[in-house]
């Protein structure tokens, strides 16, 4: 079964959602709206009719030079103190619709995002992330990124991501 992902809207059930981590349970029934009605983030649900399966939320960030690996850094001006990057703030997956590789699936579908936005867009030379716990940063992992050094960020170049979804 395919589900689909799509901007947050108002119709969908966002009280049952629950991944087993309150502040982002929490964070989709109470906050998500209106962070994106104030433009703070975009939030992307996947969908099984009204019900949420998961979701993520992407937002510009930026991260200082000094903490991007040395080898990507030579490549950037020196009149960057700050580089553009995507932040990919919040991922969650409904309790019911674990163990389907979905997490994976949302993963995927928020870099194909942030790398169709960087290519045309808005500058981006990286994805961030931020993981809330030891699972987080594990998954995470597995999925190339890397540590920031003084920073619990993770990161993983936009050069990483092109290979995924150049044609």
């Amino acid at each position: 079964m395919s589900y689909p992902i799509e901007p947050l809207r108002s119709d969908l059930n966002k009280k049952d959602f629950s991944c087993g981590k309150q502040l982002l349970d929490n964070y989709l029934q109470k906050q998500a709206g209106q962070d994106v009605k104030r433009k703070l983030c975009a939030v992307f649900v996947m969908t099984d009719g009204i019900t949420i399966v998961g979701y993520y939320t992407l937002s510009n960030a930026s991260i200082n030079r000094e903490l991007v690996p040395e080898d990507l850094r030579k490549k950037m001006p020196g009149s960057y103190t700050d580089l553009p990057a995507t932040l990919l703030g919040r991922l969650a997956i409904n309790e019911k619709y674990r163990g389907k590789g979905l997490g994976e699936f949302l993963l995927l579908d928020a870099l194909k995002r942030s790398y169709e936005v960087s290519q045309a867009q808005i500058g981006s030379m990286a994805v961030i992330v931020d993981p809330l716990d030891e699972d987080a940063e594990a998954f995470y992992r597995k999925y190339d990124f890397i540590s920031l050094p003084d920073s619990k960020k993770m990161f993983l170049s936009m050069q990483s991501i092109i290979p995924l979804f150049k044609p």
